[in-house]
């Protein structure tokens, strides 16, 4: 049966006629739009990013983690072209609007031009970030956002960039463009920033990070999903009025949405189908979304193996314990209890699936401490903060204090010692003590690329990972950087109990484990085409276990071949 099996990153519409949809689980699948029937599939080697209906509706292009966008036809999805020249992962492609030609953005900082052959027509280098978002403004010109807080735009016809708008150095993930030319951008402080020829503005829209922005042009109507976990539509004709609003269901990952039509949104979800709404009666339809397999977490805890994910279920050996309702990205231990979270912004009692703490943004991660004598936990937030809650004697969980940790996405948090250690979206990593629950160090270029998690060891030092391929083991402030066998994003670190071996996992499933006594990676291996998504040292059996994207875990014992 095709289905999705890991959750859906990106998601396009060619209207009253098919829904494709891009997935975690590398699978691209094109739906029939009448009875969301699936049609036909095709395969990336890695992440598939997003999806794109040429404007003929004869072809559809992929973006994926595996460097490549690629062109399918349709409705058979048999593939044209690969466009191949990227250095790291492609995040968006888009059809130019008469021409046979696709432009893409990756996190190698460049936006590309390719022939419908899959030749490289012309590379645009001006970003000093990933470049997440791109669009063709008319027949010459392109427009992309990055992470590096600016818009550009490219003219195809002299191969230079011929506009840099400043917006102030805030990440924007995502652009849209309206008719009239004006350009939307929203960003990470949950504006939406309006550039016209006029000049440059803002207004405020969510309480979190702009995910995507999608505009349809035959009504003026704006899209705007955000990590605060609301959807809202806008009428650009208007000046931005209010037309439509709505919380989002726990399975919908607001990370991408298309027009089916003029009234009807199809989503992107965590399951194994994609959600519709419908704008004119704010009505949602999520038939055959169907729960995946995917794992986020695991760990050992009395003496048995928990493993939580996109369904929000808890599994312990194998069988389900709890439901939580919504996705979740970690397990951590904190006295008699294990608390757990993720998309929604809550913080869960991960064996009952109570709810504990209400947060604005989603959580990504958690390190237990103890202080005063009692059980603490950190929880890392989407939007930077460090939430700090305590287990009383009577067994209540109390929030205790909220830590200025970053100003972006809390990629990693850890403890050793009476030292906090965290790591940021934006490479920042930083230090509190658990005593004071001050800040006691930061600093602010710590990774050359997104850092994206961190281990502390028991003689209070500390390990970093991140997009740009290295090992940080931190002395205080100051880090000795090893480089690694990756070749893909580090997505998970995890240490032994000794802080003898470091293990390391990658999105594209490799597993590499150095031995700080030998000063050499002794064991690479790639257990799984499925992303890494956490790793977990046993101390009983010694060895790593590796929770992947595809549901699995995998069993690494240091020095294994």
């Amino acid at each position: 049966m095709i289905r999705h099996r890991g959750p859906i990153s990106g998601i396009a519409a060619l209207p009253d006629t098919y829904v494709a949809t891009a997935g975690y689980d590398n699978q691209v699948i094109l739906w029939n739009a009448a009875d969301k029937r699936p049609l036909a599939r095709s395969q990336h080697d890695h992440l598939a990013n997003q999806v794109t209906f040429s404007p003929d509706g004869k072809f559809l292009v992929t973006s994926s983690s595996d460097y490549t966008a690629r062109l399918w036809s349709l409705p058979d999805l048999k593939l044209l072209a690969v466009l191949a020249d990227h250095e790291d992962d492609v995040e968006m492609s888009v059809f130019h609007p008469s021409q046979p030609l696709i432009a893409t953005a990756s996190r190698d900082h460049r936006v590309r031009v390719y022939g419908f052959d899959g030749a490289l027509r012309t590379t645009f280098e001006g970003h000093t970030a990933d470049v997440i978002s791109v669009v063709w403004a008319g027949d010459d010109e392109i427009v992309s956002s990055s992470d590096d807080g600016t818009i550009k735009r490219w003219s195809l016809a002299s191969g230079s960039m011929v506009a840099d708008i400043d917006l102030g150095g805030v990440e924007t993930d995502t652009v849209a463009l309206a008719s009239n030319g004006t350009v939307y951008a929203g960003n990470d402080d949950g504006e939406i920033v309006i550039v016209t020829a006029d000049g440059t503005s803002t207004r405020p829209a969510h309480d979190a990070g702009i995910k995507r922005l999608v505009y349809n042009g035959a009504r003026e109507l704006l899209v705007s999903l955000s990590y605060d976990r609301t959807l809202r539509v806008w009428d650009t004709a208007a000046g931005l009025a209010p037309v439509a609003s709505s919380s989002l269901p726990s399975d919908v990952w607001p990370r991408s949405c298309a027009f089916l039509d003029d009234t009807t949104l199809v989503f992107a979800t965590f399951g194994s189908s994609y959600a519709t709404y419908r704008i004119e009666d704010e009505k949602w339809d999520l038939r055959g979304v169907e729960p995946t397999q995917g794992a986020n977490a695991v760990i050992t805890h009395q003496d048995t193996t928990l493993t939580i994910g996109d369904a929000g279920i808890l599994w312990q050996d194998g069988a389900e314990r709890a439901r939580t309702g919504s996705l979740c990205n970690f397990l951590t231990p904190v006295g008699d209890r294990v608390v757990t979270g993720g998309q929604m912004g809550t913080v869960f009692d991960a064996f009952t699936g109570d709810v504990l703490h209400q947060h604005r943004s989603p959580l990504n991660c958690g390190a237990a401490f103890v202080r005063d004598g009692r059980p603490h936990v950190v929880v890392g937030t989407y939007t930077g903060e460090g939430l700090v809650f305590s287990l009383t004697e009577a067994g209540e969980f109390r929030h205790e204090a909220t830590l200025p940790l970053h100003s972006n996405a809390v990629k990693g948090v850890a403890v050793a010692g009476d030292v906090i250690f965290s790591v940021c979206a934006d490479a920042e990593a930083a230090w509190f003590s658990t005593g004071t629950l001050t800040e006691v160090a930061r600093v602010p270029e710590a990774h050359d690329r997104i850092a994206n998690g961190c281990v502390g060891f028991a003689d209070g030092e500390f390990a970093s990972i991140s997009r740009d391929l290295k090992l940080r083991i931190w002395t205080g402030t100051e880090a000795e950087v090893l480089d690694t066998p990756h070749d893909h994003s580090i997505k998970s670190v995890s240490a032994s109990t000794d802080g003898r071996f470091i293990a390391t996992g990658a999105y594209n499933g490799l597993v590499a484990v150095y031995d700080r006594e030998a000063a050499a990676w002794t064991t690479v291996l790639r257990p799984t085409t499925a992303g890494i998504s956490s790793l977990h040292y046993d101390a009983a059996e010694r060895c790593f276990l590796a929770s992947s994207y595809d549901g699995d875990v995998h069993r690494i014992t240091p020095g294994q071949a």
